[in-house]
């Protein structure tokens, strides 16, 4: 059994929760510079696409966030079944390196404690924590804030199996088309098939935290991720919502198994920021 301290991962999400919204992954990075130049026969798309560059290097020069909405701390953990965790409960220990997190790093606090009342907990605490018990000795995390503006757009089918691949098209459709300039242009796109209600969100949630530049494992899931990326830029919503080609960066899709009766889809999507950080400690 390998020993896992907890001040060890309150110090891991600390700084994962800083840097995260200081630096936008290279994935990202790399894609908003290629899409800018796709962008050249549209002088605004390619405007605002340059002001997106732009904002990433005041935020890396004057560390400063990306963007003001620090968003809800979603966090990933996966725990190998042959740790274990020394100090502390780890859910504790997560949520201490958030609170860390967002009040040194003087990130934006945005959560209230409770849904009607809406008293903010001034330190961004609790965060949305998923666990997961996997092979070996490590404890895998990914920290994935998420503002309100996409999270606000997203939606959740419940399709009947006879609808088939076509509804499933129009509904991904559909919500972005609906989100117009809402979340905040150009997208990435988490898609969840299968599963039941909530684990058709969860899906759509990690299929976020996925390299966009990672294809999915299923043959099917790779033809419709590229099919659907194809007609959500052809909408021609675009950077901002002010038009373009540049509407999504990437759709990502995760399925799982699910009910003879069901077929679950969940549209989560994220705006260009898509702030994703991943330790194994």
């Amino acid at each position: 059994m390998r020993i896992i301290q907890a001040d060890e991962i309150t110090k891991a999400i600390r700084e994962m929760c800083i840097q995260s919204n200081l630096y936008m992954s290279e994935d990202m990075k790399d894609a908003i510079i290629s899409a800018r130049k796709d962008e050249e026969g549209s002088s605004l798309a390619s405007q605002i696409l340059g002001q997106l560059e732009e904002n990433l290097k005041v935020a890396d020069e004057l560390q400063i966030p990306i963007c003001q909405d620090t968003g809800m701390t979603v966090v990933f953990a996966e725990i190998g079944q042959e740790a274990a965790v020394e100090g502390g409960l780890l859910r504790d220990a997560i949520n201490e390196g958030i609170r860390q997190g967002y009040t040194e790093g003087y990130l934006r606090k945005s959560v209230v404690g409770d849904p009607v009342e809406r008293r903010n907990t001034g330190d961004n605490t609790p965060g949305i924590i998923h666990f997961d018990i996997v092979p070996g000795d490590r404890l895998t995390l990914t920290v994935a804030p998420k503002g309100a503006g996409s999270e606000n757009m997203s939606r959740l089918y419940m399709l009947k199996p006879s609808d088939g691949l076509d509804k499933v098209k129009q509904v991904v459709l559909s919500t972005v088309e609906e989100a117009g300039p809402n979340a905040c242009p150009p997208l990435v796109v988490g898609v969840g098939i299968g599963g039941n209600f909530e684990e058709c969100a969860l899906l759509s949630k990690k299929a976020l935290t996925r390299d966009i530049n990672v294809r999915s494992s299923l043959p099917w899931a790779v033809d419709l991720e590229k099919e659907l990326l194809d007609s959500i830029n052809a909408t021609g919503i675009g950077p901002a919502g002010l038009g373009g080609k540049t509407t999504a960066l990437a759709v990502n899709i995760e399925a799982y198994a699910t009910h003879i009766a069901c077929l679950p889809v969940a549209v989560n999507l994220c705006c260009h920021v898509n702030r994703h950080v991943r330790r194994v400690l």
